[in-house]
């Protein structure tokens, strides 16, 4: 993928990297860091070529040749009386934890010529989490950086306490001299080559991540084998595979319940590629029918690292499914909670409704008995922890250390009243009642078919209904024939309209009649841009069409919103909404953004981007299979 501002991207195995359009590496922060990156650390943070002692003249700007390999043209500089005396051919692959490349130089001219090849290395090894952060450092006591000069090229080590990764960079031919920089911790290697009368002389270059806590040569794993495509012809069916081809290039190993090695697909990069509970349990719900093995690695993901006790720090609890695993080393010193957050609301619903559509969908009973603990578990957390019995929701409380808002609308500022106020805790957000309403329903199917116990399924459903009468009485607008954001830590109704709404269609908590008006609602024009349902209605006081989730537009919340409209039967409304999102898609070269901005279609050409979007992300890659299914369903 080339960007905007010609940053190309590479994905490749857990393992993804940012290059620029000579297809160098010059060390950002911010929204878009370039450079090499696995498990939550950059391993290469230059990697900047100099040709006869200038920046080389890109030809031919580096562009992907596919999700793993670019390729670009470059020349030293030279004038129309005097053109460059060879051009270099540069190609670039991404494997796991491995960049490779291959230099060919040519010569342009009858006579010999000496090519003069400089590279700049260098391994900052900084952790995503201080590359995003706009206002705050990080303390590293005790971390020291190495570099050593090797037979073939460098060694760049980091250390700190138990902490201990490494960047390996092997050169065929081995450079003819290494030398020191302004940058400390940054070596430049040099290489004379010789090139005959157009002649030709080639330079291998081998980047090899060592990051810590995997072993030096990881075991080679088999990619997950793709089933069932939807036919090629259409753009949906395109979107359809585009979105498949996106979950392949997200898709990671991680440990299962017994131990075992899983493929799931992480959220997304350049931020998420790691285990996320909601994001990985959604996607997982949008590939079903495609990729049932997907939900059931994903299900022994989670079950995995399940909550055991309490601890404040991360928000672990007993029975709740983590929000997201990180493995870098500011979440290993617990500088950051995310090394297992579980500031989330919503995973543990989700999980009990994943485990039972995946048995719906397979008819295989054997995932289900093997998880019933851990389902019960997650029921208990609910009921707990999770605030059913104290609060009649499911609720959260802000993360000072964390999130504000736990649920998928997880930015600061989106659960707010009408006026724009930030609601205050505990806050019960609306879908999250729905997830929790089918969650029991769902858990109950599997109490009476599989685990044969009556008595809790009855009691699981009893306490369904009680959520679904309390929801209609606390949370339905009578003055906007809508229903509430969220309840306050009051009660207080949080009366913003969002699209979180479409969601209660997708688990069934509202009655039929209030579950057409909302479907109904969803598609007027302050709503739905044309190209999306926005997360807030415009018109309103913190509307704005380039907040991350207060006016922007989302595809997997689009997904949501179709299924349910699906499941009222609300056909036009799901023509509307597939049309619309194919058609941005198309857009996008059939693939579909995190998220877009909110502008109304007859307003551009084409869908706005919206600035900080994650792309490839896991469940707007699966967002196509969602609206196919809404469209077989209706």
């Amino acid at each position: 993928m080339t960007t905007a501002a010609h940053r190309v991207q590479l994905v490749r195995d857990a393992t993804f990297a940012h290059l620029d359009a000579a297809g160098g590496i010059s060390g950002t922060r911010g929204t878009t860091p370039d450079g090499l990156f696995l498990r939550d650390a950059r391993h290469l943070s230059r990697w900047q070529l100099t040709v006869d002692d200038t920046a080389p003249v890109a030809l031919v700007p580096a562009a992907t040749e596919s999700d793993d390999t670019s390729s670009c043209v470059l020349t030293p500089r030279g004038t129309r009386d005097d053109p460059p005396a060879y051009t270099v051919f540069r190609r670039q692959t991404l494997t796991a934890g491995t960049l490779t490349e291959h230099l060919r130089l040519v010569s342009n001219r009858p006579e010999p010529v000496t090519a003069r090849i400089d590279l700049t290395v260098d391994a900052d090894f900084a952790d995503l989490f201080e590359l995003r952060a706009d206002d705050r450092t990080y303390p590293k006591p005790g971390g020291r950086h190495e570099r050593h000069t090797t037979a073939d090229g460098l060694r760049f080590d980091y250390r700190r306490a138990d902490w201990h990764s490494r960047t390996v960079l092997t050169c065929d031919p081995a450079p003819d001299a290494v030398r020191t920089t302004t940058e400390p911790t940054a070596r430049t290697l040099t290489w004379d080559l010789g090139l005959d009368s157009h002649g030709e002389a080639e330079l291998h270059l081998t980047v090899r991540a060592h990051p810590h806590g995997l072993p030096d040569r990881p075991p080679a794993t088999p990619r997950p084998q793709r089933q069932r495509r939807p036919p090629a012809g259409d753009d949906l069916a395109r979107a359809c595979e585009r979105g498949l081809d996106d979950v392949d290039l997200l898709t990671i190993p991680v440990t299962g319940i017994d131990g075992e090695e899983v493929h799931v697909p992480a959220a997304g990069i350049p931020w998420f590629l790691t285990l996320f509970g909601r994001d990985s349990l959604l996607t997982s719900y949008f590939l079903l029918p495609y990729r049932p093995e997907t939900a059931a690695a994903t299900l022994s993901a989670l079950a995995a690292v399940q909550g055991q006790r309490h601890d404040a720090f991360s928000g672990e609890q007993p029975g709740r499914i983590v929000h997201e695993t990180r493995h870098g080393e500011l979440a290993h010193f617990r500088q950051v909670p995310y090394g297992r957050y579980y500031g989330t609301v919503d995973a543990t619903p989700l999980f009990l409704v994943l485990l039972h559509a995946h048995h719906e969908t397979t008819r295989d009973s054997s995932l289900a008995v093997r998880l019933e603990s851990h389902a019960r578990r997650a029921v208990d957390w609910m009921f707990t922890d999770g605030g059913l019995e104290k609060h009649g929701y499911l609720v959260y409380t802000p993360d000072p250390g964390g999130l504000v808002n736990q649920n998928w609308k997880d930015s600061a500022g989106a659960i707010c009243f009408a006026d724009g106020t930030q609601a205050q805790g505990p806050i019960a957000v609306s879908e999250v009642q729905g997830y929790a309403y089918d969650a029991l329903l769902c858990t109950a199917d599997l109490a009476q078919e599989i685990w044969q116990d009556a008595p809790y399924a009855r009691r699981l459903r009893e306490a369904a209904q009680r959520l679904r009468d309390r929801f209609a009485a606390d949370f339905w607008m009578p003055d906007a024939d809508f229903p509430a954001l969220a309840l306050d830590g009051t009660g207080r109704q949080a009366d913003a309209l969002a699209s979180d709404a479409g969601h209660l269609l997708w688990s069934g908590i509202l009655d039929t009649q209030r579950a057409r008006r909302v479907g109904r609602r969803l598609l007027e024009p302050d709503f739905f841009s044309g190209w999306a349902i926005r997360t807030l209605a415009a018109g309103q006081r913190p509307y704005h069409p380039l907040s991350y989730h207060r006016g922007s537009a989302w595809p997997h919340d689009n997904a949501l919103i179709a299924l349910g409209l699906a499941r009222y039967g609300l056909a036009e409304q799901v023509d509307l909404v597939t049309e619309g999102l194919v058609a941005a898609a198309t857009r996008y070269g059939h693939r579909l953004p995190e998220v877009i901005a909110g502008y109304d279609r007859a307003a551009t050409t084409g869908p706005v981007p919206y600035p900080h979007a994650s792309s490839p992300q896991a469940w707007a890659a699966a967002t196509p299979l969602a609206l196919r299914t809404a469209l077989e369903q209706v």
